[in-house]
């Protein structure tokens, strides 16, 4: 029998450690599995009062979380585009390039945004130095591309049975609970996770709106020198920064500040970069510190330091690299939790209270039995005096004798018969009284 269970234990321990090497390959998508899982299941749980399925809810949420994401990312791609091609066309920076980058060429003359003009510029030939440099980097683009779309399945296919099975997860977890351990520390861990990754989703959208108000706002009392290039892209894009820590929402205001400024200085309209200074003062206040000190400790949860919490997202994406801004939080809430509610319980340090019901009651705590509680008694011949002490009855022992006097004691028939006789002796008893 022991060697089944040490073929059985070395059995499992292979599994895990398969198990676990696949999840360190694909860490990245698996934290933000969990990133969006722990995001987005209170909004999956709200779909539950239209009586949507189960499926169809998580079908649901996933599409109104990645609509949006995917159209402010073709949206920044266009802009982007745009921007480049009229910063080629006014700057000439084809001219700078080296003579073997031949693929920069075709970006002198670059072609219209529309499908005529692609399809005009394709067959005159002007995207064939980036078709050859494509072809020489084949191995490498096609890594690039095939590694994006598969973290992304996983992460997509994580997301959707998390959603629909992850209560499941939680029972087979359950199953290895010992002495409510494990489900306390369980339910601590998912309650603050939720609280915390939810708290970011929360804290980015917040920003997003505060960011996009105050550029437009901006832009609506500055003069048109100074205005702010694609106010609400950059108010997005801000609120998306949020995530990064330290240098966070800066690396997108301050270069769209510079944007601003830039060609007013090269005017020599110096006045005009008050506004921008203004600019600047908004963001930083009004953008920036007001929403961090406000709002960011409600959204942080409700056992993790939110200096902790900071510290996890500056070293985070440095051990980790860049999902290490989604598993370093989950890795501080995971620890924290488990000093706080599991560690004292296993060392002993903080015993659970008795339960109501297993308190001794003062019954129990006498050493004689009580029969009457209060000012009430139990009388056993229809006659009590207020000062002797009531009778107790006792159980008949194997002879057939009781505590109680035999000629004392009455059954309740004779109790009736009796009380029948005194009725009847009396028959003007009502009417006297």
């Amino acid at each position: 029998m022991n060697e089944k269970r040490t073929v059985v234990a070395l059995f499992g321990v292979g599994v895990a450690a398969v198990t676990a090497y696949v999840a360190y390959r694909f860490v990245a998508a698996l934290t933000v599995a969990i990133f969006l899982y722990y995001s987005t299941r209170r909004f999956y749980h709200f779909l539950e009062r239209f009586k949507l399925p189960d499926r169809v809810r998580a079908v649901l949420v996933l599409s109104l979380l990645a609509l949006p994401l995917l159209g402010l990312l073709s949206y920044t791609v266009l802009l982007l585009a745009v921007e480049l091609q009229n910063f080629v066309e006014t700057y000439q920076v084809t001219d700078s390039v080296p003579e073997d980058a031949e693929w920069i060429e075709a970006l002198d003359n670059p072609p219209e945004l529309t499908l005529q003009g692609l399809f005009a510029a394709y067959e005159s030939g002007t995207f064939d130095p980036l078709i050859d440099y494509a072809v020489d980097h084949t191995g490498f683009l096609a890594d690039l591309v095939a590694g994006f779309l598969l973290n992304l399945l996983i992460t997509v296919v994580v997301t959707y049975y998390l959603l629909i099975d992850g209560s499941n997860v939680h029972e087979w977890l359950l199953r290895f609970d010992d002495d409510a351990i494990v489900r306390e520390y369980l339910e601590a861990v998912d309650e603050e996770l939720e609280a915390v990754l939810f708290g970011n989703l929360l804290n980015v959208i917040l920003i997003s709106v505060v960011a996009v108000v105050t550029f437009m706002g901006y832009n609506v009392a500055a003069p048109s020198a100074v205005e702010i290039p694609y106010p609400a892209l950059a108010g997005a894009l801000t609120g998306i920064a949020s995530l990064i820590p330290v240098v966070g929402m800066k690396i997108v205001y301050v270069p769209v500040a510079i944007a601003a400024a830039v060609p007013v200085a090269m005017n020599g309209d110096l006045g005009m970069l008050a506004y921008v200074a203004g600019f600047l003062l908004l963001a930083v206040v009004v953008v920036d510190t007001i929403p961090d000190l406000v709002v960011r400790p409600y959204l942080s949860g409700k056992r993790t330091h939110v200096g902790l919490l900071m510290l996890a997202y500056i070293f985070g994406p440095v051990v980790f690299g860049f999902h290490g801004l989604f598993l370093a939080p989950i890795i501080l809430v995971v620890g924290l939790t488990f000093a706080d509610t599991a560690l004292p319980r296993l060392l002993g340090a903080d015993e659970p209270a008795p339960a109501l019901e297993d308190l001794p009651t003062l019954d129990e705590e006498s050493s004689e039995p009580v029969v009457g509680t209060g000012d009430q008694s139990v009388e056993f011949d229809g006659e009590s005096d207020g000062g002797d002490p009531p009778a107790r009855e006792t159980a008949p022992d194997g002879d057939g004798d009781s505590g109680t006097d035999p000629d004392t004691a009455a059954t309740a028939p004779e109790l009736e018969e009796r009380s029948d006789t005194e009725e009847e002796s009396d028959p003007e008893g009502d009417s006297r009284s």
